[in-house]
């Protein structure tokens, strides 16, 4: 067989393999499943869970296994996951509900170490370890017994880089701002020492993870547990508009939100449904954020008095940025700059600024 007659046949196999892909329109496409039912589902085995195994602890200050966790099916005396609901020491198991898809999640997760830092908002980003498991219900066939199982998915030991909770799981991003980062140490031979970190296991329903889609290893439909470390946070601006998008948080709970039309938003300030965080223009007066926030040209003011931070005397690095008062003006009638005032109405959220402070 010559060359061109081989690869002509290989050619139309090719094509007829494609034109029998799961885009063929006789191949039936399971549709997604009732949001309320399959939680149902999801919330049992959690909970079974947390009924059937312990944990173990690693209490190793300084060192990489510090907070690593095993979880175990009880086989003995040892306390469920689910003693420690509520409990006034760590480990700490409490619940957060989580209104999405139109129900109420209940979010187990528990708390190891809280950290000692600064907690990211659900739009920030965040350097973790962690290890992930899904759970699976297994059982032979024609049998009424199954078994709950977990399986190892996906562990990171080393993290070298952020993780953007915009872009993450829901569960990810409702759970991290509950903890805070913790303390590290620069050694000489390179490497870093990590302290006092926040520390937890998450354990989420489908809906709050990859639900009907899956991901990877991962079946749909499954919940997944991840046990994480906090190691540091990255604040992010969504919007590019110049004011990290934490600081758009303006009800001050540590999220920032797109709601369902209709649906009153406490962080926007026009009400035009485009939440602070993602609206370059947050009071709707048509001038841009960016603009209004601007200090004024060629001026030195020291530490951290205008927004943004002046590139030369200014160290971000080391200002208590979350309880900074400073930065952005108020202008009163008489267009004078108040930038200290910590209750003021900054410029860029005064509507009227431009029409009744020429």
């Amino acid at each position: 067989m010559n060359k061109f007659k081989f690869y002509f046949i290989l050619l139309i196999t090719t094509v007829s393999l494609f034109s029998c892909s799961k885009n063929d329109p006789n191949t039936p496409v399971e549709p997604p499943r009732d949001y309320a039912t399959q939680y149902a589902v999801d919330i049992v085995d959690i909970e079974e869970y947390l009924n059937k195994n312990y944990i173990t602890v690693v209490n190793h200050p300084g060192f990489v296994d510090d907070q690593n966790v095993t979880i175990t099916k009880i086989d003995a005396a040892q306390p469920s996951i689910m003693s420690y609901l509520n409990s006034a020491t760590y480990p700490k198991l409490l619940t957060k509900d989580i209104s999405q898809n139109n129900i109420i999640y209940k979010l187990y997760y528990l708390v190891l170490r809280p950290g000692v830092g600064h907690s990211p908002c659900n739009a920030d980003g965040v350097m973790t370890s962690y290890r992930g498991d899904y759970l699976e219900r297994t059982g032979s066939t024609g049998s009424t017994v199954t078994t709950l199982t977990a399986t190892k998915f996906e562990e990171v030991i080393y993290p070298q880089a952020m993780i953007s909770l915009f872009t993450t799981i829901s569960g990810w991003s409702e759970t991290f701002p509950i903890f805070k980062t913790g303390t590290y140490t620069a050694n000489a031979d390179g490497t870093i020492t990590r302290n006092d970190f926040g520390a937890g296991v998450m354990f989420l329903p489908s809906g709050l993870a990859y639900y009907n889609s899956g991901s990877g290893s991962i079946p749909a439909y499954s919940p997944l547990v991840f046990s994480f470390k906090l190691y540091e946070l990255q604040r992010l601006d969504q919007d590019n508009d110049g004011i990290p998008s934490y600081q758009e948080d303006l009800n001050g709970d540590g999220y920032v939100r797109t709601l369902a039309t209709g649906v009153v938003n406490p962080d926007d300030t026009d009400g035009d449904g485009i939440p602070n965080f993602l609206d370059v223009d947050d009071d709707g007066d048509n001038y841009t954020t960016k603009l209004e926030i601007t200090k004024p040209a060629g001026t030195n003011s020291g530490l951290s008095a205008y927004f943004p931070y002046d590139p030369i005397v200014d160290n971000p690095l080391t200002t208590a940025i979350e309880t900074e008062t400073k930065g952005i003006p108020e202008y009163s009638a008489a267009g004078t700059p108040d930038y200290t005032t910590p209750t003021r109405l900054r410029i860029h959220l005064d509507k009227a600024h431009h029409t009744a402070k020429p």
